[in-house]
């Protein structure tokens, strides 16, 4: 019967996977917000069709395990020594200021001073998977406000090792662990670390060599999960969080030779476990108990997130360096409670720290923070790119403006390198563009710039664009480069009018226009990318040049032609076909010609 029971969990959280997610996910509300929704709905406190006991919960935590570990093997030795400062000083500002602010907050709320430092340290926490999984679902791991982020959360599971050595010092009545046997326990959590740094050093790689040997993927499937989970095993044998455990085993592995075999083989149960942790969690919200308590908790809720979104905003952007934007993301993405409060509360509740009713509303707590985190990013993504569009301060006025030869609407990657070959030919010039930071970075460059919207046509007029000779439109909106283009177009008639294209649908639609230069921003670095690879493969540089010039004069007037049936689908489709078919006969002749050149020099030297 309790297996058919396990089953019967197994489907209903299969299928409310294949729900929830991709409702989700169209609504752009993403995937983990998804699955707290779905625990909610199905768990005891819902519909009561889902259940879990400690064992089940012990399962969903390998999902933190394994995601922990694909982000260890996404940095080396290198870049970790880099993060030290963030980890050290950001995330110990961080915890050390949130657990002050949260201890005072809990006292508000009737807590007595032991209870309320333990309230404010398992408040300081964040959540570790829903931070990290929200950065990796939006590729932003490599980012400023990302690497932030992940320094922060390295220090919070560093800093739970002690505090849990630590916590039943504060019980009253029971005799406390003394100070020797405190540091005991540390010098354990060390030794462990040490000798999974050791180990790993000097055995993890000889043993992936000698598995990949076999060519069995079952083998090489079976020791990565050993390894991570050994290690994650040995960790929490020391008192250290097994994610930590897991996150050090990948980053002893990430200059190995098998990391993306590694990452490959990791992935399918990375994602379905870290699923049912997120599940676990929305399962585990007492909506009685909330109901009982709406007000206590939606205001603890409230101030959770307000105090902790204000001071991660402060330190992003003094301690972290970020700007505005990294600032906001950095506290939106760790506002939130995190996993390690449950043990940390349970610990406190079992050592009489914190009475039961407490414990329950500040899990309430922390689960629905957890919740409500992927609609607080989304929302400051929102209101950042409604910010961007907005002119963040006055247009600029060029008022007497000298006469340039060219201006340039957009001042990025494409703009600011068409402005260095001007200014190499001491061609004047003006830019326009609008963003603020970026105005002000160039002008300390000497460049002429203003900030301004280039579809303004009082502002081209001030910018003497009718006494210019040539009008080059480099902005990376797609839309904002063709309105740019058509107002340039219809009120300067005289000017020369280049534009930057993202892809082909654009440059179809400037080519509408009849420009007199469209350029797609990523063609020629491409091309050059080709010969490069081209000459790897054994060409000489000759044949590489001349096969990827021929290319490009094929690609373009493949363009050409495309550009008349563009808004037909079925026709440019049946056009792409034709040219990459005329392409491949195209080669083929080139490679009967090389093969017969080969010949005929073979026989002249015999």
């Amino acid at each position: 019967m309790d297996e058919h029971q396990y089953i019967q969990g197994a489907l209903i959280f299969l299928l409310a996977v294949v729900v929830a997610v991709p409702l989700f996910e169209r609504l752009k509300l993403g995937a983990v917000l998804a699955y707290l929704v779905a625990g909610a709905v199905l768990g005891p406190h819902g519909a009561g069709l889902m259940r879990f006991d400690d064992e089940g919960l012990a399962v969903a935590e390998l999902g933190v395990v394994l995601l922990l570990f694909l982000i260890g093997l996404e940095l080396s030795y290198a870049r970790l020594w880099l993060m030290r400062r963030a980890v050290f000083g950001l995330g110990a500002l961080q915890v050390a200021l949130t657990t002050g602010a949260m201890w005072l907050v809990a006292k508000g709320f009737g807590l007595d001073w032991r209870a309320a430092l333990v309230a404010g340290f398992a408040l300081s926490m964040s959540s570790t998977a829903i931070g990290v999984q929200l950065l990796s679902d939006r590729r932003e791991l490599g980012d400023a406000h990302g690497r932030s982020t992940l320094a922060v959360l390295l220090f919070q599971d560093l800093v739970a090792i002690p505090a849990i050595a630590l916590l039943p010092l504060l019980a009253g009545g029971e005799a406390p662990p003394s100070w020797g046997e405190v540091g005991i326990g540390i010098g354990k959590v060390v030794l462990a670390l040490a000798v999974v740094i050791a180990v790993g050093r000097l055995l993890l790689r000889p043993l992936f060599r000698i598995v990949a040997r076999t060519t069995s993927v079952e083998a090489f499937t079976a020791m990565t999960l050993l390894v991570v989970l050994g290690t994650a095993w040995l960790t929490a044998l020391a008192g250290v969080s097994m994610a930590f455990g897991a996150f050090l085993a990948g980053v002893l592995l990430a200059d190995s030779e098998y990391r993306h075999e590694i990452e490959a083989n990791i992935e399918p149960f990375k994602g379905l476990l870290l699923g049912l942790f997120f599940v676990t969690v929305g399962v585990s919200v007492d909506w009685f108990l909330v109901s009982h308590h709406l007000v206590r908790v939606a205001l603890g809720v409230v101030i959770l997130l307000a105090v902790k979104f204000a001071l991660l905003y402060l330190l992003g952007r003094s301690a972290g360096r970020l700007d505005r934007s990294g600032a906001l993301r950095l506290a939106a993405l760790l506002s939130q409670g995190g996993e390690f409060a449950f043990l940390l509360l349970t610990i406190a509740a079992r050592n009489d720290l914190v009475p039961g009713s407490d414990r329950d509303q500040i899990t309430a707590v922390v689960v629905i923070s957890m919740a409500l985190t992927p609609l607080i990013v989304l929302g400051i993504d929102r209101w950042l790119a409604r910010q961007a569009r907005a002119p963040a301060r006055p247009f600029d006025d060029p008022g007497e403006a000298e006469s340039p030869r060219v201006i340039i609407a957009g001042f990025g990657r494409v703009g600011q390198i068409v402005a260095r070959l001007l200014t190499a030919h001491r061609i004047p010039f003006t830019a326009l563009e609008q963003s603020v930071d970026q105005v002000e970075l160039s002008r300390r460059f000497g460049n002429i710039i203003y900030y301004g919207d280039p579809t303004r046509p009082e502002l081209l007029r001030a910018a003497r664009a009718d006494r210019a000779e040539i009008f080059v439109v480099a902005t990376d909106d797609p839309d904002a480069n063709v309105r740019t283009a058509k107002l340039v177009k219809r009120q300067f008639p005289h000017l020369k009018v280049y534009a930057r294209a993202r892809n082909r649908q654009h440059a179809f639609r400037l080519m509408d226009m009849q420009l007199d230069g469209v350029v797609r921003e990523t063609l020629y670095s491409s091309l050059e990318l080709a010969r490069h690879v081209l000459i790897g493969l054994g060409l000489t540089q000759a044949q590489a040049a001349e096969r990827v010039e021929r290319f490009r004069r094929h690609d373009e007037r493949m363009l050409t032609a495309q550009h008349a049936v563009y808004d037909d689908e079925t026709k440019l489709v049946q056009s792409a076909k034709e040219a990459m078919t005329e392409l491949e006969q195209l080669f083929e002749a080139d490679l009967r010609d090389d093969a017969l050149v080969a010949k005929r020099e073979a026989s002249s030297e015999a």
